[in-house]
């Protein structure tokens, strides 16, 4: 496969009466695109992670918004924007963690302040929706950029979850410069934590860099220290689902562990995401809320019992990884270092 013709899996895309959705779900075994038709559809693809990723939760529920307002048959304007406002919040209780999510549907919301016409208000909200997802495009272009110049021909480099292509509009954002790599024929080699409980790593990551030829080894999630150690792994990056004003960052269960591993090895830990990931409003991590997820998750696997009957599970899908154990946090705007509180909010100033 060349860099000319590799595939760059996407996941979300509007065909004018309905969402067009990537089933993670059911990714590697099927490729399955479901038809999103009514509002109820997308709360129910982000809440049970057919749909995840911090910025295509945004994307889905940006569109996920505009269809609803495309369906709604309010006579009056002050009725339709009542409507509007219930699918807002309805759409927001989905999922708690990633901030896209809110941030998205508020941005959609604000584009029509000014709108006094139904048939005006959807448009300008269809159009919103539009521009997140092309923004989104170029944003993680750029972090892609900026990221791969942290690395060299050669490094072997190891990430958690699934922060790529699928879970944003393209490219990604931990894996972005593994994608631009491929284009510039430089050669990195990804180890990939297989992500328990649900297995995003070994599902999703491995299967889109599969499909753009890029070098890509799968371990499970305890054979990290052991991995980086007798395969010489020069550094790790991560996604994120909310970053706090202090550099404190939210991201798959399992991506605090990996943070110790690196400072121990002493080897960089890198953070890619948006601006649209930051929360400027909490102050550190400890105000990060932490989804807990269903018990079977931990219990079953592909639906078979595997622990015993009612035994106690706690089920975190998110921890935060602390400010001082982050290397770099690269973004679309550039690398962050150092005294994250005060880059940060330079960065947010502008």
């Amino acid at each position: 496969m060349t860099a000319q013709n590799f595939v760059i899996p996407r996941s979300v895309l509007w065909k004018g009466e309905y969402i067009s959705l990537l089933n993670q779900q059911k990714i590697p075994k099927v490729t399955e695109y479901l038809e999103l038709k009514t509002v109820e559809d997308v709360w129910e693809a982000i809440q049970s992670l057919k749909v995840r990723g911090a910025p295509a939760i945004g994307i889905t529920a940006a569109y996920g918004l505009a269809l609803a307002a495309k369906l709604d048959s309010s006579h009056t304007y002050e009725g339709f924007l009542r409507n509007l406002e219930k699918h807002r919040n309805y759409l927001a209780s989905s999922r708690p963690t990633a901030v896209n999510l809110f941030w998205a549907l508020d941005r959609l919301m604000n584009s029509v302040k000014e709108v006094t016409d139904i048939d005006k208000a959807k448009a300008t909200l269809l159009s919103e929706a539009k521009a997140i997802e092309a923004e989104d495009e170029q944003v993680c272009q750029s972090i892609g950029e900026h990221a791969l110049s942290v690395f060299k021909d050669g490094d072997r480099i190891m990430t958690i979850c699934n922060a790529g292509s699928i879970a944003t509009a393209k490219y990604g954002t931990a894996l972005a410069p593994f994608y631009l790599a491929k284009e510039k024929n430089i050669h990195l080699s990804v180890f990939a934590c297989e992500t328990r409980p649900v297995l995003q790593g070994a599902r999703l990551t491995t299967w889109e860099l599969m499909q753009a030829g890029v070098d890509v080894t799968l371990i499970t999630d305890n054979m990290a220290a052991h991995t980086i150690k007798s395969k010489n792994i020069s550094a790790m990056i991560v996604g994120a689902d909310r970053i706090a004003a202090n550099g404190d960052t939210a991201n798959k269960i399992g991506t605090f562990n990996l943070a110790l591993l690196a400072k121990a090895f002493n080897i960089p830990f890198y953070v890619a995401a948006p601006l649209s990931t930051f929360d400027i409003a909490i102050t550190d991590g400890n105000q990060i809320p932490i989804e807990e997820r269903h018990s079977e998750e931990i219990t079953h696997i592909h639906g078979v019992q595997v622990a015993p009957e009612g035994v106690k599970v706690f089920n975190p899908a998110f921890d935060v990884t602390p400010n001082e154990l982050i290397a770099g946090i690269i973004t679309e705007k550039g690398i962050l270092t150092g005294d994250y509180t005060k880059s940060i909010s330079t960065l947010f100033q502008k």
